[in-house]
């Protein structure tokens, strides 16, 4: 049998990322928690909780914190229909939701979603960040329910719908353009003049590169981790990014930021992936992804 008053003591000391807030969480003491998480360690053979500042969870630790995850959309959808269930002397947990998305999306259109289904909602939400390209990778880990990705394939376990695209453009101030292209923007001259990068994992100008000039290039580039960090550093001239469509289209329009190659957008497809045990209480989340990314999102 589950050790289910364990199991809490590890979901509570990697949501609130101490023993001292699990306890405050779960109305015990420190070492209550402590004792619990130990002896559940002790009973599996394995570590579940790496202790520090904030205390976080294995990838095992993961697995069975997304087990009871499960367990409260479970006990919240059950108590709806049977609130006799619901002692009343004691505080109703709150369920929270894993969910991961990409920085550009979560600048643009998916806090919409998040923000109309939080307010209806008894769950709270854990947004995670990382590239689109990377996102299916905390699905397969364990570490989210649901995430929005690039990745067409479904990842074992779950399903997956089409959202539509975000598109990019290209994007510099026309002082830039004049400083660093006087003679247009060819594949030369892009590959030493500085562009504008998320981090490693972003190959959003590389991806427009090749296709624009059918080859690989590697110019110089400037780290910046905000999406409407590219935006302003876009219109400041520290370089030339890819910008989503709905964040520069009025800059564009007034002419504060010029696209460096006329008409050719970079359109990345995007899919919202379910783990799927969780997909018939995650109707009421992924009508209000659905719904903003049809209004944001290009649809083909």
């Amino acid at each position: 049998m589950l050790d289910y008053s364990a199991l809490r003591a590890v979901s509570a000391v990697v949501q609130t990322g101490s023993f001292e807030k699990a306890a405050g969480l779960l109305n015990v003491t420190p070492s209550a928690v402590s004792q619990r998480v130990k002896q559940l360690e002790e009973r599996l053979g394995i570590i579940l909780v790496v202790r520090g500042n904030p205390c976080t969870a294995t990838e095992k630790g993961e697995w069975l914190c997304r087990h009871m995850e499960n367990v409260g959309m479970l006990e919240t959808e059950l108590f709806e229909h049977l609130p006799s269930l619901v002692d009343p002397t004691e505080s109703e947990p709150r369920v929270t939701l894993h969910i991961a998305t990409n920085a550009d999306s979560l600048g643009t259109w998916f806090l919409t979603g998040m923000s109309n289904f939080a307010s209806r909602s008894p769950y709270l939400l854990n947004i995670a960040i990382d590239d689109e390209d990377h996102t299916a990778e905390w699905l397969r880990r364990g570490q989210v329910v649901a995430a929005v990705t690039s990745l067409e394939k479904p990842v074992p376990g779950c399903r997956r719908m089409f959202l539509g695209a975000l598109r990019y453009h290209a994007t510099a101030s026309p002082d830039f353009m004049a400083r660093h292209f006087p003679q247009g923007v060819t594949a030369e001259a892009i590959g030493n003049v500085p562009a504008l990068t998320f981090n490693q994992k972003d190959g959003l100008q590389s991806r427009w590169m090749r296709q624009v000039f059918a080859k690989d290039l590697s110019p110089p580039t400037h780290w910046l981790p905000s999406t409407q960090g590219f935006v302003e550093a876009s219109l400041s001239g520290m370089g030339w990014g890819m910008n989503p469509s709905s964040l520069v289209h009025e800059h564009l329009a007034s002419g504060r930021l010029v696209e460096l190659i006329p008409e050719t957008p970079l359109d990345v497809p995007l899919y919202w992936q379910m783990n799927r045990l969780a997909v018939d209480r995650l109707v009421d989340l992924t009508r209000e992804v659905t719904t903003a990314a049809k209004h944001h999102l290009l649809n083909f």
